[in-house]
């Protein structure tokens, strides 16, 4: 691939002795709030995928975006990377320590601030969870639909860009996020955008540290868009003869202006992962997950479309879950999908991977994709959100085996470029971290230079979440 872009490293790291001194004034000013504990450490580098675990030299559970400010003040003036913290969920490195430094927990900035529903949107903390946030606005008549799957942490979800099941119709995080507070690598506190719908007032900042991963400031706070709770949700599951007859059907869906809230594609290698995990028993063939939201009548005129355009593709009569609780095991399990895949081939480590193109060449990159995966000899699931494009595949690898691990990272280099060649990039929502560093000039080029250039106006120091996005120039 090609040659990545750098930012410098560290260019003047603590010493031993000026850790030392600020994790001892850490500990005094935070108390049991502040750790070295190895298994902490260890559990605030957890990769959930096969990169290394690279642990911090210590954790540090922060309150109030004031604390925040001060620990990265004084990190700043000991030259101490911050590593930002959520829920732990990410998949591409986010959360490793390359350089050793503080993690900067968050998980415990839990509360609601406010909640507007006239105006449909919402104030919170960083730590506030996906799934804590509806379940305070259950009696609202409101929801937040962004939905990545894991429980992550809105901050987290800001920070990486997250999308998920729901984007085809409601968007992504980056549509979702209306303003935010978050601190500078000199402990400065920035409040971006607010609560207008739009604004041409100088340059868009929260569109900037939204997909920052962490490397131009710490989200602390945010404001967000809400949504009112369809009048009926139908769910459903269509069985197709084809992994292209699936594609396609989404695609002629997508091209008739059809207003899909969910539409999720499984291989039939990853509906035998679930069937097994979540007690389904969907035939194993090609599998699309579907849910409509509106009146009930806009509802079922969808699913009727639907129904003759999946007919049409060689897809079955679908399936309903009529019930909430039946629909809600259906997504469940598709949440669940991570953990499914792993569970086919035990003791092997899975590698989570995604990338995003055009809606019109999904069913070519697809069914390319599992062509490799068939020629090179993987176990590797496809799973994605292909109403926009989106999906990802999970390769089953043999650490311990060098021709299983050269199988795999030609699969993975041939995925980016193929999806690239398609005009899509090399991650529809999982974040480069580290993991896909190498492959951002290819679909950046001399935009990379500019993103560099921006991160050392903001972190001339390079001590957020250093070694992510860009290669550290070691």
């Amino acid at each position: 691939m090609t040659t990545v872009s750098a930012v410098d490293a560290l260019g003047d790291p603590a010493s031993p002795e000026a850790m030392e001194a600020l994790f001892a004034r850490f500990s005094t000013r935070f108390g049991d709030r502040f750790s070295r504990s190895e298994a902490l450490r260890e559990q605030h580098a957890n990769t959930l995928t096969w990169l290394k675990v690279q642990a911090p030299d210590a954790v540090l559970f922060a309150e109030t975006t004031e604390e925040v400010s001060e620990a990265v003040a004084a990190c700043a003036a000991a030259r101490v990377p911050v590593i930002p913290f959520g829920a732990g969920s990410s998949l591409e490195g986010h959360l490793n320590a390359p350089f050793g430094g503080l993690s900067l927990d968050l998980s415990r900035m839990n509360a609601i601030l406010a909640v507007h529903e006239n105006d449909l949107d919402c104030a919170v903390q960083a730590g506030v969870t996906r799934k804590q946030l509806n379940e305070h606005l259950r009696d609202t008549g409101l929801f937040f639909p962004v939905d990545p799957g894991a429980d992550a942490s809105l901050g987290g979800m800001a920070a990486t860009r997250a999308s998920g099941t729901n984007a085809v119709r409601y968007g992504t995080m980056r549509d979702a996020v209306l303003g935010l507070t978050a601190v500078l690598a000199d402990g400065r506190i920035v409040t971006t955008g607010g609560r207008a719908r739009k604004s041409s007032a100088g340059y868009d900042l929260t569109r900037l540290l939204v997909g920052s991963e962490g490397t131009l400031g710490v989200i602390t706070e945010l404001t967000l868009k809400l949504f009112g709770i369809p009048e009926t949700i139908l769910a459903g599951v269509s069985t197709f003869q084809t992994l292209e007859g699936a594609c396609n059907a989404t695609i002629a869906a997508l091209q008739m202006g059809l207003p899909l809230a969910r539409i999720e594609l499984l291989d039939e290698v990853q509906v035998r992962g679930c069937n097994a995990y979540s007690r389904l028993s969907l035939p194993e063939k090609s599998t699309l997950f579907l849910e409509f939201h509106g009146s009930e009548a806009g509802a079922r005129e969808q699913v009727e479309i639907f129904s003759e355009i999946a007919q049409g593709e060689g897809g079955g009569a679908l399936e309903w879950a009529g019930r909430p609780e039946d629909r809600s095991k259906l997504w469940q399990a598709r949440h669940d999908a991570y953990w499914a895949a792993k569970d086919l081939r035990p003791g092997t480590d899975l590698i989570a991977t995604d990338v995003c193109v055009p809606i019109s060449a999904l069913a070519a990159c697809v069914m390319e994709t599992k062509q490799d995966i068939e020629r090179l000899g993987l176990i590797a699931p496809i799973v994605g959100h292909v109403g926009d494009g989106n999906f990802h595949v999970m390769p089953l690898i043999d650490m311990n085996s060098a021709d299983e691990m050269e199988r795999a990272r030609q699969f993975l280099d041939r995925l980016i470029e193929r999806a690239l060649r398609y005009e899509g990039t090399c991650t529809g929502e999982h974040g480069v971290g580290q993991g896909k560093i190498r492959y951002l000039v290819a679909e950046h080029g001399e935009g990379v230079d500019v993103m560099v250039a921006i991160k050392k106006a903001l972190d001339p120091l390079n001590i957020l979440n250093p070694g992510k996005i860009f290669a550290p120039d070691l």
